[in-house]
């Protein structure tokens, strides 16, 4: 790895529309500022950048659904997110919001400048416009029935039941959210950015980085590659936003896409930053010094925004430059995601845990802890009640804070509140810590984001220091040989302050009392703002002789007792049971829009037993599988929904039930010739319905 003179880390800007949950926490915001945390432990000059995303359809449709301005609603949830994020301790040094003066202008400067290079197209194209709202439609703003599961109330521009991306055009008896009005296709023009032109490019960028990326990073990208990158529009019609900063009739009620806009925020938000330090021009030396290192801290839903759309609109900025050249991102940490209690956090069906209503009941830190400990960084995990329960009172409470309140209550009963005595190096590495070895496997798993080992690693420290002053006895020791009881404490001492450093990244609240209990004025910010670094400092027992620690020791986790958390279990289950109501009425309610047929109606479906002879993903459908079926003599390709459940590998060679005399429906820009049978399973899940017997291809289905 290069070495870098400075870091600016980003994080995902959340939609200000509604609360953040513990989904985002654990796969953006604690991990970053874990790593943002530890390097400033390090001595390290880095910066971290978050913010809000204020624009897009979501918030216009939260308004006009409470009766109130778009601004109302992202002032609202600004304030209620960045109070939850300052409670967990995540400590931003900088917060921003993309409706901010300086945001906008940074947006139209990029707009216009890759504008002037024309590397922008233009394309007039049909769109849906409400005529009684008197205005086009966003594809958030149609609502229709799924062409792939026939879900009747699918977004314009994905199915929440099957999962399946969509574009307004798709859906089936489409209905504006405005008016309940049939939408007429009308002729409009837009912007696009011209991704493929910097395919070579970002295929360059992404292979230069793939053995330290993660996987799922480097997939994600490979796979638009493989797709072949298109033309993505980068205007919309709508009322909120960031105005085209054109004075010409086609600009005219149009504003910047909201994916464009947004990252932008992440040099905006630096710009704001610096001139909060009374440097405006300092944050040049962030993103446009080559000595400068760029990491997005992000979830993996974002990544191709990220490694693929940011650096292209990076990389037009930068075409013809010969200075004010932006850098790109070193390091896209993308986490999976982390699964509520078995399922999916999902705040349309309000299944989630929110962030802010949950530190009104625990701490911060015993969170922080518990979800580092189930950091999701290369598959889903899953937050319980119960693992939350337990690692709070055994690891925390038992481990943790038993041995500091014990070091520290025994030192001032029985050495006047001293260290009692000088330890040496042997001494310290004769505790059953190699520190060399420890260190250095904890700064490779902080540097590598590897998270949970980081914190486990800290942990294993507390249970080895927990282990040595158990077996020492000090309590028994002081009264046959109290050298050798001032010896054991002055090592638990030094390990207690081992401990509020190298658990300092996850629990900062927590080791900062620790700091204080040990005596220090100082926090340990404020220590390790003074150039020291963590890697120095425990090598040798850092506590001397005579030190002076704190008259006073503190409970540093109280314990959660089930009653605690019975009143959350019950919250789930009536949260499971509702979301359980929700999807039978949707499935009654779906099935009393079907008016009655004749036995003659259904003799004129000709459902066929066929095979899949070969199967692949359709292109920017995620969803989708494009099947091809040997139907006796004949074949046929088919676009089912089904990838959420099976892989291309998984479908070659099931018998399937096809409705073979279908019309044919263009879909994705490819034809399907007819349907698959799926049963749906929970949260629109489909599982296919496999014919077994012997020589049943192309047979008919009685």
């Amino acid at each position: 790895m290069p070495e870098f003179s400075r870091t600016l880390v980003t994080t995902a800007l959340p939609y200000a529309n509604g609360p953040v949950h513990l989904g985002h926490l654990s796969g953006v915001y604690l991990p970053a500022d874990m790593y943002v945390r530890y390097k400033r432990l390090k001595g390290e000059d880095i910066v971290h950048i978050g913010g809000s995303d204020e624009h897009g359809v979501p918030i216009t449709l939260t308004a006009e659904k409470e009766g109130i301005a778009p601004g109302d609603v992202v002032d609202r949830y600004h304030r209620m997110n960045l109070d939850a994020f300052t409670k967990c301790d995540i400590s931003f040094d900088y917060y921003g919001r993309t409706s901010s003066e300086l945001h906008h202008e940074t947006a139209k400067e990029f707009f216009l400048d890759i504008e002037r290079k024309g590397i922008f197209r233009k394309k007039t194209e049909k769109l849906f416009f409400d005529p009684k709202a008197g205005r086009f439609l966003s594809d958030r703003y149609v609502t229709g029935t799924c062409p792939i599961c026939n879900n009747p109330e699918a977004n314009g521009d994905q199915c929440e039941q099957c999962g399946t991306h969509l574009s307004p055009l798709e859906l089936l008896n489409p209905k504006s959210k405005l008016s309940d009005a049939t939408p007429e296709l009308r002729d409009t023009m837009h912007w696009y950015f011209p991704l493929g032109r910097f395919q070579p490019q970002l295929e360059a960028y992404v292979n230069s980085h793939e053995q330290e990326w993660r996987q799922n990073v480097v997939n994600y990208s490979r796979t638009w590659f493989r797709q072949g990158l298109g033309d993505r529009a980068i205007t919309r019609d709508l009322g909120w936003g960031i105005s085209v900063p054109l004075e010409s009739e086609e600009a005219k009620g149009k504003v910047l896409y909201v994916w464009f806009d947004a990252v932008l925020g992440y040099i905006s938000f630096t710009k704001e930053w610096a001139e909060q330090q009374g440097s405006p021009e300092l944050w040049k030396e962030y993103w446009q010094d080559p000595q400068s290192r760029l990491i997005h801290f992000i979830g993996k839903d974002n990544v191709v925004f990220h490694t693929l759309m940011f650096p292209a609109i990076l990389l037009a900025w930068n075409e013809g430059r010969k200075e004010g050249i932006y850098n790109l991102a070193d390091s896209v940490p993308a986490s999976e995601f982390m699964n509520f209690e078995g399922r999916k956090f999902s705040k349309s069906r309000n299944y989630a845990v929110y962030l802010g209503e949950f530190l009104e009941k625990f701490p911060a830190d015993t969170l922080r802890y518990s979800i580092a400990m189930n950091y999701p960084e290369s598959k889903d995990t899953d937050f319980s009640w119960t693992d939350y329960q337990n690692r709070t009172n055994g690891e925390l409470a038992d481990t943790l804070g038993n041995f500091i309140k014990r070091s520290v209550d025994f030192t001032n009963s029985r050495f006047q509140g001293e260290v009692p005595a000088e330890c040496t190096a042997d001494e310290w590495n004769a505790l059953g810590i190699d520190w060399q070895e420890t260190l250095g496997q904890l700064d490779e798993a902080f540097e590598q984001f590897h998270f949970r080992e980081a914190v486990s690693a800290g942990m294993e420290i507390a249970r080895a220091s927990n282990r040595f002053l158990t077996g020492s006895e000090p309590w028994k020791a002081i009264k046959i040989d109290r050298d050798a009881a001032a010896k054991t404490m002055a090592l638990s001492l030094n390990l207690c302050h081992a401990l509020s450093l190298v658990l300092y990244p996850v629990i900062p609240g927590t080791c900062n009392r620790i700091h204080a209990m040990l005596g220090f004025d100082a926090t340990i910010e404020e220590l390790f703002s003074r150039g020291k670094s963590l890697l120095d400092v425990l090598r040798d027992p850092p506590l001397k002789k005579g030190h002076r620690i704190g008259k006073t020791s503190e409970i540093l986790f109280a314990k959660i007792e089930d009653s605690a958390i019975e009143p959350e279990l019950k919250k789930i289950e009536k949260l499971l049971q509702d979301a359980e109501k929700r999807e039978a009425a949707a499935v009654e309610e779906r099935t009393e829009f079907k008016p009655p047929i004749t036995f003659d109606d259904f003799l004129k479906v000709d459902l066929r037993v066929a095979k899949v002879i070969a199967a692949e993903k359709v292109k920017k459908a995620g969803k989708l599988l494009k099947l091809h079926l040997q139907v006796g003599s004949s074949t046929r390709q088919v676009l089912a929904g089904v990838a959420k459940n099976y892989t291309p590998e998984e479908m070659l060679g099931k018998n399937v039930v096809l409705v073979a005399n279908l019309a044919p429906r263009t879909i994705r820009d490819e034809v399907s010739e007819g349907m698959i049978l799926a049963v749906e399973g929970s949260e629109g899940a489909l599982f296919v319905i496999e014919p077994v017997g012997d020589e049943i291809n192309g047979k008919q289905v009685q």
